[in-house]
């Protein structure tokens, strides 16, 4: 059986925008724009804001609209890349299988590790000890014997939070679980399945994969089928022997704003595009992931002849794929690079060494620079009517 940890910081940006800037402590943070930017974007805020229904992904302005007395910041990447670097230097020291899945998380194999430690606990809290004398920063880790239960146990008692399943546990952890909870099953899915008396997982689990699968579709109907049951046979990757590099984000509510559809791309590419320069891997293929209102889920690639690590090839390929499609509410978006290689042939770099450079050089500034942050204008809502 096997023994996954799920590391997650605590509203990354937000926490280290209070480490850097204490009196922020205890107030609603958002972080994304300053309150008279029109075309700003959460990025994360703090739980304090998050109690006034902010959220990431949503426009400064309706932000504004909920929280007008939180305090209003722009981003500074650079900084939090800093602190990443930190953190994602921690996980080999418990284990040397690690996945990566953005600049605030993690999935740890540690299968045949437990036996350095007394028990699951003191694993899982010597992690977060090091992780907090390191940076001065709180993450919630969870335990289980697989990555969508292990992805579950560390939202459960955020922020700050530890939770340990074990496979007699499994269950009971899920079955009085509410639906919404579900890894994927955002509020328009589950007003769905609330249609169908589906309010816990325990009421999924007299629904066939048929029934399922008629119902949302051959993917979603599986994947909630399975996950009903603890079921997940994804194995930790570790990148450097990963097939693909990718990010997404599910909102809270459904988006039909192109503007805003394009600002969480570029966000999305930035992390996609510091991951592979940051384990020196190029790619050829570029994918989108788009996930509708009615659960369709679809999935558009695109492959150029010459291998790639820079942003700007990432985003300007996923933008005109996005642009591909009939617009339509969109639950979640996600973009992923593949054909993985750690050369480029040299009768091509010539192609991509122009991008290839300009994103290097603005990672340098980023890594430099604790105040300020560089980034592409695209991340902003580019639309004046926000």
């Amino acid at each position: 059986m096997a023994t996954i940890m799920h590391v997650d910081m605590d509203a990354f940006f937000a926490a280290v925008e209070v480490l850097d800037n204490p009196e922020y402590a205890g107030k609603p943070l958002i972080v994304g724009g300053y309150k008279d930017s029109r075309r700003g974007v959460v990025s994360t805020c703090s739980y304090e804001a998050r109690q006034y229904g902010v959220h990431s992904a949503m426009p400064i302005a309706q932000a504004v609209a909920l929280c007008p007395h939180g305090i209003f910041i722009p981003g500074r990447m650079g900084r939090y890349r800093e602190v990443s670097e930190k953190i994602h230097a921690i996980f080999p020291e418990f284990s040397p299988i690690v996945e990566p899945l953005s600049i605030d998380e993690a999935f740890l194999d540690m299968t045949g590790c437990e036996h350095f430690y007394p028990d699951l606990e003191s694993m899982a809290l010597r992690l977060k000890g090091r992780i907090k004398e390191e940076t001065g920063l709180t993450a919630s880790v969870g335990v289980a014997p697989n990555k969508f239960l292990a992805k579950l146990a560390s939202d459960r008692n955020k922020p700050d939070g530890l939770c340990i399943i074990r496979p007699e546990e499994v269950d009971d952890f899920l079955h009085n679980l509410p639906i919404g909870k579900l890894w994927g099953v955002g509020k328009k899915s589950a007003q769905e399945l609330n249609k169908l008396g589906i309010y816990y997982v325990r009421d999924l689990l007299s629904y066939s994969l048929q029934d399922l699968e008629a119902k949302f579709g051959q993917s979603f109907g599986l994947h909630i089928y399975n996950l009903a049951r603890g079921i997940d046979p994804r194995k930790v990757e570790p990148l450097h022997e990963a097939k693909s590099i990718g990010h997404e984000i599910t909102f809270e509510d459904d988006v039909t704003s192109l503007a805003i559809l394009k600002s969480q791309l570029g966000r999305l590419v930035e992390d996609v595009g510091w991951r592979l320069r940051r384990h020196n891997l190029y790619a050829r293929t570029v994918t989108l992931k788009v996930r509708y209102y009615n659960f369709r889920t679809i999935t558009r690639s695109h492959t150029l002849e010459a291998a790639f690590c820079d942003d700007d090839t990432i985003f300007h390929t996923s933008f005109r794929l996005l642009e591909g499609e009939k617009l339509q509410p969109i639950r979640l978006l996600g973009v992923t690079v593949s054909n993985l290689t750690e050369a480029v042939q040299l009768s091509l770099f010539e192609e991509v060494e122009s991008a290839h450079r300009l994103s290097e050089v603005m990672d340098k500034i980023n890594a430099r620079f604790q105040r300020g942050a560089i980034t592409k204008g695209r991340t902003l809502i580019n639309d004046d009517s926000q």
